[in-house]
């Protein structure tokens, strides 16, 4: 039988290489982001990828999504972002509320809602896409970093809650990825700025060398759980260590 994956925020980057890369590997998926003309050319281009438009920051959105998929055997918590640099006795209320919006209660209500239906699976997979900014914090990044620090809270928090239960609890945790959005997000439009992150950096993480990873820990077998697994390009040691030529 055809096992079913949802993947969030699958419009660009890690979501959309995700939503491919599994559907490779078989499954059907269902590739979920508000940008539904996205969603669109991803679908046309692989089958085995159907469209669903989502705003995980909207509870009515998240019902209507829920009740439009019967089953779900993997859910990838992919939807997330950062804005702005500024240190925190500087942060824009609006800025922290949106990543927290996103990253910390939108993964809640997409999690709250398909997770019964994993647990109906006898074999569920809930991957959460979280950031080595949930595990250390720098400068600059206060309010993504609270923001991934709550996800990965969460994470550790249900993988607690569900033992003995058939689902796995997995963490997968990026480093430093070049992607055509988050860091032109985060400079808000100044392009840039943000082609300065990765400015002499050889070798960035891609969008796929992520979505490698998911589909690896999400085709282990079912008594074998990636707790969370922690992927940085060769370059970057630390996210205050990073070789640039």
């Amino acid at each position: 039988m055809t096992k079913t994956a949802v993947v969030t925020g699958a419009s660009s980057g890690i979501g959309a290489a995700t939503a491919r890369r599994l559907a490779k590997e078989g499954f059907q998926v269902v590739a979920a982001a508000r940008r539904r003309d996205r969603l669109d050319e991803l679908a046309a281009e692989h089958p085995g990828i159907v469209p669903m438009t989502l705003d995980v920051t909207s509870q009515e959105s998240v019902d209507a999504f829920n009740a439009a998929v019967p089953a779900v055997d993997v859910l990838v918590n992919n939807a997330g972002g950062a804005v702005g640099l500024e240190p925190v006795a500087y942060g824009l209320l609006d800025d922290w509320r949106q990543m927290y919006e996103v990253n910390v209660l939108g993964t809640l209500r997409m999690t709250q809602a398909l997770l019964p239906k994993l647990v109906s699976s006898g074999d569920g997979v809930l991957v959460m896409l979280t950031s080595v900014a949930g595990l250390v914090s720098y400068e600059g990044g206060g309010g993504y970093c609270a923001a991934k620090h709550g996800q990965t809270s969460m994470t550790e928090t249900l993988r607690l809650e569900l033992v003995g239960e058939p689902v796995r609890i997995i963490e997968i945790a990026p480093g430093m990825v070049e992607t055509e959005e988050f860091s032109l997000n985060r400079f808000r439009g100044d392009a840039e700025k943000a082609a300065k992150v990765y400015e002499g950096v050889p070798g960035p993480l891609t969008a796929d060398d992520v979505a490698d990873v998911i589909s690896f820990a999400v085709t282990r077998p079912a008594h074998v759980n990636i707790d969370r697994l922690v992927i940085r390009p060769r370059a970057q040691a630390a996210q205050h260590k990073v070789h640039r030529v």
